[in-house]
């Protein structure tokens, strides 16, 4: 594979490198220049803003959750780009461990991409030549290729920056975004970024970055970057299963569910099935003759009030249950499932599949990698499965008898309790957990009725 990319990482969080991320895929295309966007990392909400920049579904890409395999099958699907902009996340080097293992320069060498290396330029002058400097001799193999300037005060600053780091590291410095108020551009909340289905001008921000970065950023510069050093890569094949025969797969997608990897629904639809979207928030009832319901993480917590009025919620879930749907629901999901979801304004009914109440605080309750075995016998996975995946909530489980239903241990992550993670009642699951399905054939296996696992199911209709 040597189709040009190129990966946009920082020195830290918050250094500009969804912004200039952002700016670069409208200005590209503005030249007309095809591009695709990828997300280091389990983010959902980045990926989302990259994807409506680029006016097509990004992707994410994470050596530790899905491996060479799913980073190939992932950048295969993206080969009619002129260009792939993958946003890193966090520090450079920042990984799971003291060596940086998994970390976004891991990635950049991993798929053969130049580093475009964005730098705060906050009250600093030649230091961040030093911060460059260190950034190429700790990885020799790392090909840092170019320098972006951020929040740059005064053309005397950028002046003596870009003078300071070209002459000391070699490398260049392709441009100088000036300082800006990111805060009313990309605002955020407790889980990151404003969705852009929350946003109240998302495509509008798209643009003022772009034109940020049109205006201050060498654009022919980064695409020769791309175009001319990026290195060839050939990735393991990765084979998905299919499933036995076809069905159809309902679907909650709104501003309550909207945590979905582009990739798990692709492999829905690979194995044979036909997604049925369906918005809980807007009073659509869960679709008819449907032979699972899949509820994604979201938030829930901003909607409880419409969410326990919601007929699909209260009537249509816990019928689906009790006639025998598989239901599979992550963090949100789960939230929903709960009997009441407890806040500082209330406590809200839920749809009370599960008998747990689940409460809302102000603190993250589990945020990053997990790594979880099955150690139960359940209709979804096989004892001794081993789950890769990322968990990224502010709520706990605080009451009810269901959370002893649990099936997984956990190795690594916070899940239900810092032990264990997985609820599963009859033919639902719950958890935390969030599985990429390019990491994980065994979702796969387990979600869809498949040649390997066919797990006993039961067609329900369900109507309004």
């Amino acid at each position: 594979m040597l189709q040009p990319r190129l990966v946009v990482a920082g020195l830290s969080g918050d250094s500009g490198k969804t912004l200039l991320s952002l700016g670069l895929i409208g200005a590209l295309k503005a030249r007309g220049v095809e591009v695709a966007a990828c997300k280091k990392g389990p983010d959902y909400i980045d990926t989302a803003w990259l994807g409506l920049a680029a006016g097509r579904p990004a992707r994410n890409l994470d050596t530790w959750m899905i491996g060479p395999g799913g980073i190939g099958l992932s950048l295969e699907k993206l080969h009619d780009a002129d260009l792939i902009v993958v946003e890193g996340n966090r520090g450079l080097y920042d990984g799971m461990d003291v060596q940086g293992t998994h970390s976004t320069a891991e990635l950049a060498k991993t798929i053969g991409a130049p580093v475009l290396l964005v730098v705060d330029a906050t009250k600093t002058t030649r230091t961040l030549a030093a911060q460059v400097l260190g950034c190429r001799v700790l990885d020799p193999e790392l090909n840092i290729a170019g320098v972006i300037l951020n929040r740059v005060g005064t053309l005397r600053q950028e002046k003596l920056i870009r003078q300071a780091v070209e002459e000391s590291t070699g490398v260049p410095v392709l441009g100088a975004i000036p300082r800006m108020s990111r805060s009313d551009l990309l605002p955020s909340r407790h889980l990151g970024l404003v969705t852009t289905g929350d946003h109240p001008a998302a495509i509008r921000a798209i643009e003022a970055a772009a034109e940020a970065v049109a205006a201050s950023v060498d654009l022919e510069g980064v695409l020769d970057i791309a175009r001319q050093q990026t290195l060839a890569v050939e990735f393991p094949k990765l084979d998905l299963p299919r499933a036995a025969a076809p069905f159809r797969a309902a679907v909650a997608e709104d501003e309550a569910f909207c945590f979905y990897y582009r990739e798990n629904l692709e492999a829905l639809e690979a194995a044979g099935g036909e997604i049925c979207s369906f918005s809980p928030l807007a009073g659509e009832p869960l679709p008819s003759d449907c032979d699972l319901l899949y509820l994604g993480g979201g938030f829930p917590e901003l909607h409880a009030e419409r969410l326990a009025e919601s007929g699909a919620v209260r009537r249509d879930f816990p019928r689906a249950a009790r006639e025998g749907l598989p239901i599979y629901a992550e963090c949100g999901g789960l939230m929903v499932l709960a009997r009441s979801l407890r806040k500082e304004e209330g406590v809200f009914p839920m749809a009370g599949v599960l008998d747990l109440v689940v409460e809302q605080t102000p603190k993250p309750q589990g945020h990053g990698y997990v790594a979880a075995q099955v150690m139960r016998d359940n209709p979804w996975y096989e004892v001794g499965t081993e789950l890769r995946g990322h968990e990224f909530h502010y709520s706990r489980v605080v009451g009810g008898r269901d959370a002893e239903r649990a099936v997984c241990e956990l190795e690594r992550g916070k899940g239900l309790d810092g032990i264990h993670d997985g609820i599963v009642k009859d033919r639902v699951w719950a958890s935390y957990l969030h599985v990429h399905a390019l990491g994980a054939p065994d979702w796969i296996r387990a979600i869809a009725p498949s040649e390997i696992k066919v797990p006993e199911r039961r067609k329900v209709a369900c109507r309004a």
